[in-house]
């Protein structure tokens, strides 16, 4: 099975156009990756629907590198909101 840690890296290597070996925690989405800022919120999108969470723009705004991204998701997974692995009955 995916972790969570393998399923956000493939969402942002996706998202971003670039290859998975990139996508470290320590790599920041503009400069260590190329992020434009559209490509920012099509990654919150990507990962508001492959998670079923919820990232308000504060959240977002706060995202500067995939350590970030990957708290934040954790974070939203650990508050109880669904998983794609565990939807809502």
């Amino acid at each position: 099975m995916v972790d969570l840690r393998d399923r956000v890296s493939r969402v942002i290597a996706e998202r971003f156009h670039v290859s998975s070996e990139r996508i470290t925690e320590i790599a920041t989405l503009d400069d260590d990756l190329g992020a434009t800022s559209i490509d920012r919120v099509e990654v919150v999108m990507s990962l508001e629907d492959e998670f079923k969470i919820d990232i308000s723009d504060d959240q977002a705004s706060r995202l500067h590198t995939v350590a970030d991204v990957l708290a934040c998701v954790m974070e939203s997974v650990a508050k109880g909101r669904p998983t794609s692995a565990n939807p809502p009955a």
